[in-house]
């Protein structure tokens, strides 16, 4: 039995291993290709070259255009990345921290999201109605994520146990924009004051 034949037999014994592998290379690409886009967006706008995307992220500009025919379309696939990865960020915190750190840490990783979040502003709210179900993803993803942790440390003694999601989402929000020039350093310190402030509360 020569390579090829022994090579041919392997696949035919597993033949899921090949596909797996290319799965795997075009997830990675996608999360480069989304990495890079949300960089460049967040740097020149969402206006920017798709070549400058595709650059940055080691693919060619067709493979842009093949995944995304329209620029809104990688637009939305950006921002759904962006707020999956930060409702997702809540259940890996409760894993490792105490129920009020988890809080704390949870609402610092939401102010990464808002200052990210930036530089798609122009397209999210330019009425585009290639656009308009993003508000809903949004709360559906993350009203859940954040009210879990609010619950675990209120139940914990951490926090008043009338705090809201809605609330801190629009608190941290407001706490971004207000920031020196978007200064994400100074949004962090504010946001942490906010959280201080839910914890006070709790040990009056």
């Amino acid at each position: 039995m020569n390579d090829n034949t022994v090579d041919t037999t392997q696949r035919l014994e597993n033949p899921e291993s090949q596909p797996r592998r290319i799965r795997a290379d075009a997830q990675r690409n996608m999360d480069s290709l989304l990495q890079a886009a949300m960089n460049v967006f967040a740097s020149s706008g969402v206006d920017a070259p798709v070549r400058e995307i595709a650059e940055q992220a080691g693919v060619g500009v067709g493979t842009v255009y093949r995944h995304f025919p329209q620029r809104s379309d990688l637009i939305e696939a950006v921002f759904r990345q962006e707020v999956d990865a930060c409702a997702d960020a809540a259940t890996e915190l409760s894993a490792q921290y105490g129920p009020g750190e988890a809080l704390a840490r949870w609402m610092q990783r939401y102010v990464d999201f808002i200052t990210a979040k930036r530089g798609l502003a122009a397209a999210l709210h330019s009425g585009d109605p290639a656009y308009e179900m993003l508000p809903a993803y949004f709360d559906k993803r993350l009203k859940p994520a954040l009210a879990d942790l609010l619950e675990t440390a209120a139940a914990a003694g951490e926090i008043g146990a009338d705090a809201e999601p809605d609330d801190l989402l629009r608190a941290g929000a407001s706490l971004c924009a207000a920031g020196a020039k978007g200064d994400p350093q100074q949004a962090r310190h504010m946001v942490a004051l906010l959280v201080d402030g839910l914890r006070y509360r709790a040990n009056r």
